[in-house]
């Protein structure tokens, strides 16, 4: 995708993608909370040009970090867990459901207690719920 080109002077960034149609803006931030099974479970998702960040958590922390993406070798997107404790699958997990549905670059950081594998499946339900309600934001 082209750059825009070089601002003119007094011009900002939104005016200089506009005068070449390119889009204003190109990260999208979305939050949404959930009550699962008596627990709040709060999603923040970052838009990016061609990829999603989508953290899950219950409080402010990030304890690991996963990214998934589709590749023509495999019919089974590839992950990689960032950092966090390798023993747990939970963000990987998620980021390949995730790449495997919107065929972008999924950035996952779960961020929960709870890995029962019912109440991961309520989560992904509500990420899923939430990308059909706004489809703009993912």
């Amino acid at each position: 995708m082209e750059e825009p080109p070089p601002e003119e002077p007094g011009e900002d960034a939104a005016a200089a993608a506009a005068r070449v149609g390119a889009p204003a803006e190109r990260i999208s931030l979305h939050h949404f909370c959930a009550s699962l099974r008596e627990h709040r479970v709060h999603f923040h998702a970052m838009r990016l040009r061609d990829s999603l960040f989508l953290w899950v958590g219950a409080g402010p922390e990030l304890s690991n970090l996963a990214v998934a993406m589709c590749t023509p070798r495999d019919s089974i997107p590839a992950s990689t867990l960032l950092f966090g404790d390798a023993s747990d699958s939970t963000s990987s997990s998620l980021a390949q459901r995730l790449a495997s549905k919107t065929k972008k670059q999924i950035f996952v950081s779960y961020n929960i207690q709870n890995t029962d594998n019912s109440f991961i499946l309520l989560v992904e339900n509500r990420i899923k719920e939430e990308m059909a309600a706004f489809p703009d934001k993912f």
